[in-house]
C-alpha cells in the first residue's frame, strides 16, 4: 500500500467513530456527537495500529513524500498517548471529550425548524455520551491511568457551572421556538451532566493521585505528542527565561512610547480608557465581527490568499462561562462555516483582545486551516485530520506578531497587548516544565526570587507575565496540568515557523507571500517532518 492508501483506509475505519473522519471522506454525519465508549477509544487504536502496520512496508509511491511522513508522526503520537494512557484518562480545564459533547451546540446552527430540529435531537445525545465517557474512564482508572484530583474537581466544577449558573442547556433550548422536544432535551442534557459530575467526584476522585506533575517520561511522550518532535527539554526551559526577559525589554519600551513608567502604569491607563472597553453582547459580537472582516478586506490578495469558499470566519457569542475564545473549524465540503467562538469576560477590553482575535481568525487558525481545507493537492486525511498542536498553535502564536509586520496593529495600546500575549507564551514555557519536572527557577529572573514551584507561584507568574486575572491565571495553571507538554506548542511552534522563514529569506528571490503560500498549502505537519521539507526544498 502506498501512502494515499494507507490514509484511505484510516478514513475509513475512523469514519464509523469519528464525524470528522466521516466529513472527511464526503459523508454528513448525522450526529456530531463524539463517540467516547470504551469500545470506540479501542477502535481507534486498531485503526492506528493497521495504519503503523502499512506504513511499515515498502511505499510504491515515491511521490508521496510530504503525505507519508505527516502520517508516520501521527500515527506514531496517538499510538503513544494511547499506551501511555493519557487518550482515556482526559479531563482538563479545556478541550477535553467533556468539553467535545457542550461545543456541539457552538457548531449547530440555530436558524430555520430543521436546525432546531437538529438542537433537539443533539440534545437527546447528551445523556448517553456523558454515561459512554464515564464507563471509558472508569475502565482506564482499572488500568491504573487516572488524572490528578485537581482535573477531576476541575472538570466537575465546570459541568456544575453549566447547568448551574450558566443554565447551559436550559437558555439553549428557551432560545428556540415552543417546542417540547427542546425542553425535555435541555433537562435530560442539564440532568446527566450533573450525574457526570457525581461519577467524578464520587467515583474517579477517590481512585485519583493528589500529586499534578506528570514527570519526565510521560512529559516527554506527550511533548512529542504535541509538538511532532522531540525537543531537548532543559534548552526549551532555558530558551523560555531568555523570551521572558527579551519580551519584557521590548513591552517596557512600548509602555515609554505609551507616556508610561511600567508596563503595569501602561496596561492600567489602557484598561481604564472606555474607548477600549466592551460590556453587552451585541458591543462585543459587533466589534468582534467588524474587526475580523476589517483584518480580512486589510490581508486577502495583499499578504495572503485566502480562499473565496470560507474567506471571514463567523463570529459568536458563547452562552458558556469559559472566558475564552476560540475557533471551531469548518467541515471539508464548507456547509459549516468556520468560526470564531467568544464566551467573554464580564468586561473585555479590545486592545487586550485584539491578539487572541488574530490568533483564533485571520491570519491565524481560520487561514491556517481553511487554507488546507481547500487545497485539492491535499488528501483529506491531510485536510481534515492530521491535527498537530506544534504546527496549529505554532502558527496562529507566529501569526500574532506579523500582525505587527503587516500593519494590524493600530496603535502602541494594541502592540502592548500583542506582546502580553507573546509573553504569556514564554511564562506557561517556564511554568510547565517547572511545575511537571520539577526544574529548579534560576535567580535574577524578573519575576520571582523563589526557587521551587508551586501551583500558587505559577499563577503569579503567569498574572505578572500576562497581565491576566487571578481566575484566568488559576484557569491556564490548571489547564496546563491536564495536558502536560501542550503549552510548549505556541511558543516552539513560533520559533520554528521563524527560523524556517529566516532560512528561507537567505535564499535568491525570497518573497513572504509567497513563503507562506506555499507553506500552508503543504497541510498540517509534526514539527520534525515541517523542518525537513521546508529546509530540504
Amino acid at each position: 500500500m502506498n501512502a494515499a492508501e494507507i490514509a484511505d483506509r484510516l478514513l475509513a475505519d475512523l469514519a464509523p467513530i469519528d464525524t470528522d473522519a466521516a466529513e472527511a471522506l464526503g459523508t454528513e454525519p448525522v450526529s456530531l456527537m463524539p463517540a467516547l465508549a470504551p469500545a470506540d477509544f479501542a477502535a481507534r487504536h486498531e485503526a492506528y495500529l493497521r495504519a503503523e502496520r502499512a506504513l511499515a512496508q515498502p511505499d510504491d509511491d515515491p511521490t508521496a513524500g510530504v503525505l507519508a511522513a505527516a502520517l508516520r508522526e501521527r500515527v506514531g503520537s496517538e499510538l503513544a498517548l494511547d499506551e501511555a494512557g493519557f487518550t482515556t484518562a482526559l479531563l482538563a480545564p479545556l478541550a477535553t471529550p467533556v468539553h467535545a459533547v457542550r461545543e456541539v451546540f457552538d457548531k449547530l446552527p440555530r436558524e430555520s425548524a430543521g436546525d432546531w430540529e437538529r438542537v433537539a435531537a443533539h440534545l437527546a445525545q447528551v445523556p448517553p455520551a456523558l454515561q459512554a465517557y464515564a464507563a471509558t474512564l472508569r475502565e482506564s482508572a482499572g488500568r491504573g491511568h487516572v488524572v490528578a484530583a485537581r482535573q477531576v474537581l476541575g472538570a466537575a466544577a465546570q459541568c456544575e457551572r453549566w447547568i448551574g449558573p450558566d443554565d447551559f442547556y436550559g437558555r439553549l433550548a428557551r432560545s428556540g421556538p415552543d417546542d417540547p422536544r427542546l425542553a425535555a432535551g435541555a433537562a435530560a442534557a442539564t440532568r446527566a451532566t450533573a450525574e457526570f459530575a457525581r461519577f467524578l467526584r464520587e467515583e474517579l476522585l477517590p481512585l485519583a493521585p493528589e500529586r499534578d506533575a506528570a514527570g519526565r517520561e510521560l512529559y516527554t511522550v506527550t511533548a512529542r505528542a504535541f509538538l511532532g518532535d522531540g525537543v531537548d527539554l532543559d534548552e526549551t526551559y532555558a530558551f523560555g527565561w531568555d523570551e521572558l526577559a527579551r519580551l519584557t525589554a521590548e513591552m517596557n519600551a512600548v509602555a515609554r512610547e505609551l507616556g508610561a513608567t511600567s508596563v503595569e502604569e501602561a496596561a492600567a491607563a489602557l484598561d481604564a480608557d472606555p474607548a477600549r472597553r466592551l460590556h453587552t453582547p451585541d458591543e462585543l459580537l459587533g466589534w468582534l465581527q467588524q474587526r475580523v472582516d476589517e483584518t480580512v478586506e486589510a490581508i486577502d490578495g495583499v499578504h495572503f490568499d485566502l480562499p473565496a469558499v470560507s474567506r471571514a470566519p463567523q463570529c459568536r457569542i458563547s452562552d458558556a462561562s469559559a472566558g475564552v475564545m476560540y475557533y471551531s473549524q469548518p467541515d471539508p465540503a464548507f456547509t459549516r462555516p468556520g468560526r470564531i467562538v467568544w464566551a467573554p469576560a464580564e468586561t473585555s477590553h479590545t486592545w487586550r483582545e485584539v491578539t487572541t482575535l488574530h490568533h483564533e481568525g485571520v491570519p491565524g487558525h481560520h487561514l491556517q486551516i481553511v487554507t488546507a481545507l481547500a487545497e485539492p493537492g491535499l488528501h483529506p486525511w491531510q485536510r481534515s485530520m492530521a491535527h498537530v498542536h506544534g504546527y496549529v498553535e505554532g502558527w496562529a502564536h507566529y501569526a500574532e506578531r506579523l500582525c505587527g509586520e503587516l500593519g494590524l496593529l493600530r496603535d502602541p495600546g494594541e502592540r502592548l497587548g500583542m506582546l502580553y500575549g507573546q509573553r504569556w507564551r514564554a511564562a506557561r514555557i517556564v511554568i510547565d516544565m517547572g511545575l511537571h519536572l520539577d526544574l529548579p527557577i534560576p535567580p535574577g529572573n524578573g519575576f520571582t526570587e523563589q526557587t521551587h514551584w508551586t501551583p500558587e507561584l505559577g499563577v503569579a507568574v503567569l498574572r505578572a507575565a500576562s497581565g491576566a486575572e487571578e481566575q484566568a491565571a488559576r484557569f491556564e495553571v490548571d489547564r496546563y496540568f491536564g495536558w502536560p507538554g501542550q503549552a510548549l506548542s505556541f511558543r516552539i511552534g513560533a520559533r520554528l515557523w521563524q527560523q524556517i522563514r529566516e532560512a528561507a529569506a537567505r535564499r535568491p528571490g525570497f518573497d513572504l507571500r509567497a513563503f507562506h503560500t506555499s507553506a500552508l498549502r503543504l497541510g498540517p505537519l509534526g514539527l520534525g517532518p515541517l523542518r525537513k521539507v521546508m529546509l530540504d526544498a
